[in-house]
């Protein structure tokens, strides 16, 4: 069976990504901290939740556009992880206008917070907690969301970096492509020429044996 020979990148499954996962979670989470913690007149609300949103949508488009360009989709991940740092100054420039605790090793609920960021990825796992939590306790998971997000995506450019260095971008890949398949057809061309060589052969060999008798 001949071999397939592409050049365009498998398409990678951002619902599945856990970065993604938690992005879609600050932005739900941003946006009613948003709605129910800052005045409407108070700009710092519609910049929190476009910060978070685009943090989310830039996610989807990289993915989406990595499958012909691999040095796009690291450009829309650097926005997004700059959109996540936006929402994260946010949370903390909440916390000290408001003389709030910043959750940091020592707190006594530092550690639990973290365990349970950790664990849990998609909204469905905060939802019914949301209406719970007063704003330092959200404006402390938000946090700690931005954080880990942050963190995560920085380990996937990572190997993403590892992956161009040693497949190269669009035009290197769709080169080895047509390289691969070219060689693929001479490797045809010999094998189909060995066989009528062969063929030949024998036909010879056929009509000197009806000759002999």
């Amino acid at each position: 069976m001949e071999k397939k020979h592409t050049f365009l990148r498998k398409q990678a499954k951002w619902e599945d990504l856990y970065f993604y996962q938690k992005s879609v979670t600050l932005y739900q989470l941003s946006f009613i901290f948003a709605h129910r913690y800052y005045a409407n007149n108070d700009r710092t609300r519609d910049q929190l939740i476009q910060a978070a949103r685009s943090g989310k949508q830039n996610i989807v488009e990289g993915s989406a556009d990595g499958v012909t360009s691999m040095e796009l989709e690291v450009k829309l991940l650097n926005v997004a992880r700059s959109s996540i740092k936006e929402a994260r100054e946010d949370f903390e420039d909440y916390l000290t206008a408001h003389q709030l605790a910043k959750w940091t090793p020592g707190h006594p609920r530092y550690d639990g917070l973290l365990q349970f960021c950790r664990k849990h990825n998609k909204w469905e796992e905060y939802e019914s907690l949301v209406n719970k939590w007063n704003d330092e306790e959200m404006a402390n998971v938000g946090l700690t969301l931005c954080h880990m997000i942050d963190k995560m995506m920085t380990t996937y450019q990572n190997k993403l970096e590892e992956e161009f260095v040693t497949e190269g971008g669009i035009k290197e890949r769709m080169t080895a492509a047509r390289l691969g398949y070219r060689t693929n057809q001479k490797d045809e061309i010999a094998r189909l020429q060995e066989e009528l060589d062969q063929l030949k052969k024998e036909n010879d060999m056929l009509k000197s044996t009806g000759r002999n008798t």
